[in-house]
């Protein structure tokens, strides 16, 4: 949408937090009184339930819809923006709402259809926690939006600042006068990246814990929306599924808790984060879908060895209900993943973002599953192949190429973007910096690299391959040698249907396209360079931009 220019005042900082190491019956209605204004307890407005955490925040749910109508903290209102209030997705409609109270907890209660929302408060506390169970796809996506009125933070990481006097990508990607782009699309981080994210002034700081994200779909390198501002205010996300660029299918069940928290400017408490938060004190409240700590389990590994000690690993579980993930120890790969629902699950061993090994684990309520050593195989991870020459490393991800990390916050029509042609010529040693991260149709095909060949290695045949993290609209690698041999255009691999360059995000399914040089393809003449030609073939896509096109991983030509 368009949106006008917006000054607010006072400082304001964007905090995205480091990435951590990884009863009764239901309240199903007014178990309890209302409490006085002055402390912890709930009433009704006629219009809101109204919740005194009986610290220094009040928040109000509506009783039609369930939307969070009011945030007042500390006596100065923060919810609201352009007439919006904040709630599941873009506002549910009519819902059964309720509100109970046991003990120090009040818990509201939100019913549409088959999706069930839950609010809680906790004495003393200037937190929001939230619960969402989706069971079905009868709600598109997933996500909460806390809605903030403008002027209360300013805006000093701007790239998801949605104002900007022209519109170039559909209805979410905008160009300033000075050529920089703007999305709330443009996070920068991946899941993996941040425990919370939010604003502070210094004296005030308004933040969105994640959850674990166990029935979230993409795994820990998934990028999605986490915040943006506008003329009408800003909006922080809890996405608990998200279709752009998304690799796997729809998880379904209860997703939390997730928190808005409050605080005197600082971060808020660890003791939130998605791996360490204890909830224990939910056990007893009844909420659908909700599985205790002890009906959860471990897994645990003594150890990883053949890794790349150049490059962090990650060890992810993946299983059709649930998704976890946990860092591996750079001293010897020992990691753990603890809160894990019972099941089995395909376990994957990440160098960077590359898959080098997968195996199955099977996870039991109240058990820890423990591991041996895991080898991983030196075939496995392809930057172990003897190359000729290499360019980038094979990470899973762009790295090290030309605009990559400018490419998570931006267009690639950016004015802040290298210009996307341009040849490359093996040792120079900018052959990864100067080459493109990604590759489109009707951008920069047929680039070109240049390199030299020994007469020893002239004479034989070579395998030259490619690797991508994703692709739009079914771009893929044709390959030209010297303009004498060509390859066949390659089947296309299974990627995301939707947009993935231009709204910050190249994680897709990583492939390798392999291409059997014969040696009747290379210069004899060793003084002279070979020429090695990437085209981008694909029947689809637009133009410009939205053409078809890919991510490139690595380049090299094996010996």
């Amino acid at each position: 949408m368009s949106e006008s220019a917006n000054r607010p005042v006072g400082r304001r900082t964007f905090v995205l937090g480091t990435a951590a190491a990884a009863g009764t019956a239901a309240l199903a209605g007014p178990l309890a009184g209302t409490a006085s204004a002055a402390g912890f307890g709930w009433s009704d407005d006629g219009s809101n339930y109204v919740v005194d955490t009986g610290a220094s925040l009040v928040f109000k749910v509506s009783k039609t819809n369930g939307d969070l109508t009011s945030l007042v903290y500390k006596g100065t209102e923060y919810q609201g923006y352009g007439g919006k209030n904040s709630h599941v997705e873009s506002g549910l409609g009519t819902s059964t709402v309720t509100i109970g109270q046991s003990g120090s907890t009040i818990l509201v209660s939100v019913t549409y259809g088959t999706l069930k929302h839950y609010y809680a408060a906790r004495s003393g506390e200037n937190n929001v926690y939230l619960w969402t169970n989706k069971a079905d796809d009868s709600v598109s996506a997933t996500r909460y939006i806390v809605r903030v009125k403008a002027g209360l933070f300013l805006n000093d990481e701007p790239d998801s600042y949605t104002y900007a006097p022209t519109t170039i990508e559909a209805s979410d990607v905008f160009e300033k006068s000075d050529g920089q782009t703007r999305s709330k699309h443009y996070s920068k981080k991946r899941v993996i990246d941040y425990d919370y994210i939010g604003w502070t002034t210094g004296s005030v700081g308004l933040y969105v814990v994640r959850s674990n994200h166990e029935k979230a779909s993409g795994g820990p390198f998934y990028r999605s929306l986490l915040r943006h501002q506008s003329a009408d205010g800003g909006g922080l996300y809890e996405i608990l599924y998200y279709g752009e660029n998304q690799t796997e299918s729809q998880r379904f069940g209860l997703q939390g808790p997730y928190v808005i928290a409050f605080t005197d400017g600082g971060a808020p408490s660890s003791s939130l984060y998605h791996a360490n938060i204890s909830t224990s004190w939910a056990d007893s409240l009844g909420i659908s879908g909700y599985v205790a700590a002890s009906g959860r389990g471990r897994v645990a590994g003594v150890g990883i060895s053949g890794r790349d000690t150049a490059y962090p690993y990650t060890v992810g579980l993946a299983g059709s209900a649930a998704q976890y993930w946990g860092s591996a120890r750079a001293s010897d790969g020992y990691f753990s993943i603890p809160g894990v629902l019972p099941g089995t699950y395909t376990l994957t061993v990440f160098k960077d973002e590359l898959a080098v090994y997968t195996s199955s684990v099977t996870v039991t309520a109240g058990g820890t599953t423990t591991l041996n050593t895991i080898a991983i195989p030196s075939s496995n991870d392809p930057s172990n192949a003897s190359a000729i020459w290499r360019i980038g490393n094979w990470t899973g991800s762009p790295s090290g190429f030309k605009n990559a990390d400018l490419m998570t916050y931006a267009h690639p029509s950016d004015v802040r973007a290298a210009s996307w042609t341009g040849n490359v010529v093996v040792g120079s040693g900018t052959e990864t910096s100067a080459f493109p991260c990604y590759l489109w149709k009707d951008v920069n095909s047929g680039i070109i690299v240049y390199f030299k060949l020994t007469a020893a290695q002239a004479a034989a045949a070579h395998t030259l391959r490619i690797g991508v993290t994703t692709a739009y609209a079914n771009g893929r690698p044709q390959v030209v040698v010297n303009d004498t041999w060509t390859s066949a255009v390659p089947s296309p691999p299974t990627q995301p249907s939707t947009r993935s360059l231009t709204v910050g995000s190249y994680r897709g399914n990583n492939y390798t396209f392999s291409y059997s040089v014969p040696a009747s393809a290379w210069l004899t003449d060793t003084s002279a360079y070979n020429t090695l030609k990437i085209y981008v073939a694909s029947g689809s896509g637009t133009t410009s931009f939205l053409s078809a096109g890919t991510a490139i991983d690595a380049i090299d030509l094996l010996a």
